[in-house]
Order: C-alpha cells, then sequence, then structure tokens
C-alpha cells in the first residue's frame, strides 16, 4: 500500500510533508529542504507505527504502508527544482507563462485541467532529459 505525501513550501521557506489520507493520524514533517521535509516526515511516520508495536497493539491499516507517493503543490515544484526556467518552461507547457509564475508564487491556484497539464509537462521534460547521453 502506498501512502499519498503532498509536499509543500511555506511562506515561511520551510518544506512540509503531510498525507492528507490519513483520517486517524496526523502524521506530517518538516525541513529546510524536500529532502529533509521527507526525512523527517518518515521518521514520524515510523515512531507513530513504534508506538503501536511497542503497546502490542495492532498496526491500523491505514499505516501498513510499504512506501510513499510523494506529491508536489505546483510552487512547491519549481521551488525544489530550481534549475527549470518558470517562463521558458510555461511556452513548452503551453501555459501563459504570467499564469504559471502566480501559481508559483501562490498568487493563485491551476484548476485540474491546468496541473494536469503542467505535470503531463514536467513528465515530458523527464522523458526527454533520459534520452540524453554525454
Amino acid at each position: 500500500m502506498k501512502i499519498r505525501a503532498v509536499i509543500e513550501k511555506g511562506e515561511n521557506g520551510i518544506f512540509s510533508v503531510y498525507a492528507p489520507d490519513l483520517k486517524n493520524h496526523a502524521i506530517n514533517g518538516q525541513g529546510i529542504s524536500v529532502e529533509d521535509a521527507k526525512e523527517d516526515f518518515k521518521t514520524s511516520f515510523d515512531e507513530v507505527v513504534a508506538i503501536y508495536t511497542d503497546e502490542g497493539l495492532k498496526i491500523p491499516k491505514e499505516l501498513n504502508a510499504s512506501e510513499f507517493e510523494y506529491v508536489y503543490d505546483i510552487a512547491s515544484v519549481f521551488d525544489y527544482l530550481k534549475c527549470i526556467n518558470v517562463s521558458v518552461f510555461a511556452e513548452k507547457a503551453g501555459v501563459n507563462s504570467s499564469l504559471l509564475r502566480q501559481y508559483r508564487n501562490k498568487i493563485s491556484y491551476a484548476s485540474e485541467w491546468q496541473r494536469k497539464k503542467i505535470e503531463s509537462a514536467l513528465h515530458g521534460l523527464g522523458d526527454e532529459l533520459k534520452t540524453i547521453s554525454l
């Protein structure tokens, strides 16, 4: 089972990771980088599971995770991947560059359709990068 973990960058510059689908457990992590926040989230998750184990209690089904699926909000993607020029990427994605900058700066939020369009363009970029040999 995978647990969906959302990565966001707060206004204070700190990255947060939380699992909105966990109904009975508020598990989160924070850090100055995405990797730090993921590590803190994993540590928090492991600590909650350890409490059940130490108390001899059955681990709830929602905590039976073999891995995490990390998802980003749009702003955090471009904060995490600073090497991507937002304006150039917007053109490649077919998104208005001013609008993408608004998403990146959390001035406005993308519709599901726009989010999927941006995600598709990011995946296309990744596929394109994988074909490069040096």
